[in-house]
């Protein structure tokens, strides 16, 4: 089970440069490709607004 981004992203850019396998896209609201993440956590302990949860 992948982590996703919610609507409270920011789109701040935080987690982007965290993301081991580039799974992270950029938007109004990020998106993390499903079939990328290895669920390692980086993404959503760096999120500085909670956004990252695992899915």
């Amino acid at each position: 089970m992948a982590y996703v981004i919610g609507d409270n992203c920011v789109a701040c850019g935080t987690c982007i440069s965290e993301c081991p396998v580039e799974a992270i896209s950029e938007g109004d609201i990020y998106s993390i490709n499903p079939d990328v993440c290895t669920e390692c956590g980086t993404c959503a302990s760096v999120c500085p607004s909670e956004a990252i949860t695992l899915g």
